[in-house]
């Protein structure tokens, strides 16, 4: 098991655009995946992108099935691999919801995002993704794939009076990190 360090804001690594995949099913690539994987459990977190440890590649994992105390009411999103990947918006609907990023440690804010999305892209073996999804589902492929554009969610916050620090917005809510 290889946990890896969380790049945290303010680290200009984080505002890159990320490389594409070109050699998929390779030992390199399944290392990273793997270590991204690890990463994300050891931080309780519902999603993972490759440049938040550094990585200059356009890879992003995400997913939830067991409890997570960070998201206890979230609903399962299946464990993914996604390399590419293009987001594109299925109609003009947004709905505001509360993230939080494990690059952006103990705080949270209402970010809005397109409702319904259909993502494309490949896993690690090169075979394609093709999903339509909405509600938390796609708030998680969102903000995932927006670190792949050089993008963390306090840019895309709205309104600043419904941003703040987890402790105190959500008393009792496993704040050690986010995501």
């Amino acid at each position: 098991m290889t946990v890896r360090n969380i790049l945290k804001m303010g680290d200009p690594r984080l505002l890159r655009v990320a490389q594409p995949v070109t050699e998929f099913d390779s030992d390199a690539l399944h290392l990273l995946i793997t270590d991204l994987l690890d990463t994300m459990q050891a931080a309780n977190g519902a999603g993972l992108a490759a440049p938040q440890i550094g990585v200059d590649l356009q890879v992003v994992i995400f997913g939830s099935g067991e409890f997570n105390p960070r998201y206890p009411d979230a609903p399962v999103v299946p464990r993914t691999v996604l390399c590419n990947p293009v987001i594109t918006p299925m109609g003009e609907a947004e709905e505001e919801g509360w993230e939080g990023c494990l690059s952006v440690p103990g705080l949270r804010a209402v970010v809005p995002r397109w409702q319904r999305i259909r993502y494309t892209g490949f896993d690690q073996y090169g075979d394609a993704i093709d999903r339509t999804v909405e509600g938390f589902h796609a708030r998680v492929v969102q903000h995932e794939c927006d670190h792949l554009i050089g993008k963390l969610y306090p840019m895309r916050v709205r309104d600043f009076t419904k941003f703040g620090f987890t402790e105190v917005l959500f008393p009792g809510l496993d704040a050690g990190q986010d995501d």
